[in-house]
């Protein structure tokens, strides 16, 4: 009886390696501000305008923060590079995959949902190469319902060649390539959240 509840306790370990805890979390009211609008009175009415010169420059902007933002994500999942895999983790002690993506983009005021299927809802999907820095891959991996149970956040993607930072129940948090067989095998989707 004991080695039955321990085989089935290892089986659903590696089944997923999503969280069960609910964890509350205050969403951040901060809004983007594309273009502030140039207001003009003309005789007794008043219209608006906007400057298009100034909406440019903040596209630009907002594009060079969500790269640096996707940058300092990477950075921040990174510092957990060996850190022991935990079922529902997202600390030090332990973290599971979704509790390492949940983590990192929580640091930088991105709220993500806290399981790895719900992740998968959030963001655009994108084309595999088209992955950058700061991306996210889905997986599918054995688990009874089919539903995709793995998430990773791209660390480098250059010429087809995509390294990506995980939790795993064998190795806890480190770096991988999608070009291993067994996660080539197991991809779903990559999506873009920034």
């Amino acid at each position: 009886m004991k080695n039955l509840i321990i085989l089935m306790l290892i089986a659903v370990s590696l089944s997923s390696c999503k969280s069960s805890k609910s964890i509350v979390v205050k969403k951040s009211s901060t809004k983007k501000v594309i273009s502030q609008p140039n207001t003009e009175v003309t005789s007794n009415r008043t219209t608006s305008t906007f400057d298009v010169k100034k909406k440019e420059d903040d596209d630009d902007d907002n594009t060079n923060n969500e790269v640096s933002k996707a940058f300092g994500i990477v950075d921040y999942a990174k510092q957990f590079s060996g850190v022991k895999y935990k079922f529902g983790g997202a600390t030090r002690d332990g973290m599971d995959c979704s509790g390492l993506v949940f983590e990192s983009f929580r640091a930088f005021d991105v709220i993500l949902p806290r399981i790895s299927r719900d992740m998968a809802k959030q963001g655009e999907k994108i084309n595999l190469k088209n992955t950058q820095e700061g991306d996210l891959l889905f997986f599918k991996t054995m688990n009874r319902r089919n539903d995709i149970s793995h998430v990773g956040l791209v660390v480098t993607s250059e010429n087809g060649d995509i390294e990506f930072i995980h939790s795993t129940t064998s190795a806890g948090v480190i770096i991988s390539k999608l070009s291993e067989n067994y996660w080539n095998n197991a991809f779903v989707e990559a999506r873009r959240i920034l």
